[in-house]
């Protein structure tokens, strides 16, 4: 195995844990504005999030810089042609960073709701247009010879990417909403298990819609071949059995499913993209590649040692925080945000 391919597998490692990690961060920021009654169960939502949601936005901060250090022509490309939607995401991103430390330095009520809203819109806008952009990644945008992006924004939201930001949202949103039954007591995790149980069909059929249009939209599973083709399978047989489990109360059993159809679904677009990275629509021999867009040999050996060192020490850190932080939150609790 090449340092290329290698490099390629790390990056699909941080983009799956980012979204299984910020997945319920993202659907628990989306429906905090309709799960609460109150001033209280609303800080107590935020809550449950609240030891978590700083440390798992730095898994796509490592694979942003990993991109960046080991294939910078996909990166160079990417963030000149995708400029204007990345630029809103950040923006999204950092208006819900600001909305966590802010909603609870007032008290009056029109400034916790302006910040509020601020939590939703911020978690709703990346949840939908990293959707938009994985979907834009198979399905191909004009790229041409020198590896210049040649469209425009609005190539990026042809109808293919924006089913797929949607199935993201709404994925994300049930991901959230059964994350929420695992952390709540009471009456909000009794709203928690209603919520995730109405979100769950259209999730599932916009995940389905979204195969069954990536199909006949690219050539994804024609790459996969037979047996890596079993991944995108396991993937719906894990979301279908989200609804089985949250009648018999499994919560558990549920959030794990919700995140191995989601871990599954990014490893099934990486290994489509295998070895491309970013394909042209203009011609499919301009697409990048792990080779085409690499650095060096030299670069990502260095590099590989870096990451055999400290990539275990940012998992054992984050599983304890983990750990430390897993019991219920509560309206009785102390509560912070």
């Amino acid at each position: 195995m090449d340092l290329q391919t290698i490099w390629f597998i790390l990056v699909t490692v941080l983009f799956t844990g980012f979204f299984f990690l910020e997945g319920f961060d993202f659907g628990v920021g989306i429906l905090h504005p309709f799960m609460s009654r109150d001033d209280r169960e609303r800080r107590t939502v935020i809550n449950t999030i609240g030891p978590f949601w700083d440390g798992n936005e730095v898994w796509l901060i490592t694979a942003g810089g990993a991109m960046f250090a080991a294939f910078p022509e996909w990166y160079a490309t990417l963030f000149s042609g995708f400029y204007i939607a990345l630029l809103l995401m950040l923006v999204a991103l950092i208006l819900r960073g600001v909305a966590f430390e802010f909603r609870s330095k007032h008290d009056n009520p029109a400034w916790r709701a302006f910040w509020d809203w601020s939590i939703f819109t911020g978690s709703a806008i990346p949840a939908l247009l990293w959707g938009v952009a994985f979907a834009n990644f198979i399905r191909g945008v004009p790229i041409d010879q020198s590896m210049n992006y040649a469209g425009g924004f609005f190539n990026l939201l042809n109808p293919y990417a924006l089913v797929c930001g949607l199935a993201s949202l709404s994925i994300f949103t049930l991901h959230g909403a059964v994350f929420l039954t695992l952390k709540t007591t009471g009456s909000l995790q009794e709203r928690a298990m209603s919520l995730a149980k109405k979100v769950w069909a259209p999730a599932t059929l916009l995940s389905l819609a979204f195969m069954i249009y990536t199909f006949i939209e690219t050539d994804l599973y024609q790459r996969l071949g037979v047996n890596p083709g079993i991944i995108p399978v396991f993937s719906v047989l894990a979301l279908l059995s989200v609804i089985v489990l949250l009648q018999k109360n499994a919560s558990g059993w549920a959030f794990a499913m919700t995140g191995i159809s989601i871990a599954f679904s990014t490893v099934t677009i990486f290994m489509g993209l295998f070895p491309r990275v970013l394909v042209s629509s203009l011609d499919p021999d301009w697409s990048l590649t792990i080779y085409n867009s690499s650095s060096s040999d030299y670069t990502l050996g260095i590099m590989t040692i870096v990451a055999a060192v400290f990539v275990p020490v940012v998992l054992v850190y984050q599983g304890w925080s983990y750990w430390v932080f897993r019991q219920r939150v509560s309206t009785d609790s102390e509560l912070e945000y």
